[in-house]
């Protein structure tokens, strides 16, 4: 998979089970919620997605994950051209790295 690519895809929003119900019936998705919360994961060859809740409660929306060679370089480059750190990279899970950044409008892409 080269840079660039986009490699996850994340809906979330207030009701959990409303939006896994959409996504999976619109599109024919398989699920899988055994996950932390019901988390639904899905895969489409190398690009997984998955839909939740938000941890807050607030409205929701849908982040892109990109992979890049260094994300503290991307990161970088992120802030450069007018865009903010979100949540700066770090290991969220066994094996799971990621930064989310703003670009200058407000709308998060992660970097993995």
């Amino acid at each position: 998979m080269s840079e660039g690519t986009i490699v996850h895809v994340e809906v979330v929003g207030k009701d959990q089970p409303a939006l896994q119900s959409f996504y999976s019936d619109l599109f024919g998705w398989e699920l899988d919620k055994d996950n932390q919360g019901g988390y639904g994961m899905y895969r489409q060859g190398e690009l997984t997605g998955g839909i939740g809740a938000t941890p807050d409660g607030s409205a929701g929306h849908v982040t892109f994950y990109v992979k890049v060679e260094d994300p503290h370089a991307a990161i970088t480059r992120a802030e450069a051209n007018g865009g903010s750190v979100v949540m700066p990279y770090a290991e969220v899970a066994p094996d799971v790295k990621f930064a989310l950044v703003a670009d200058p409008e407000g709308h998060i892409v992660g970097i993995m």
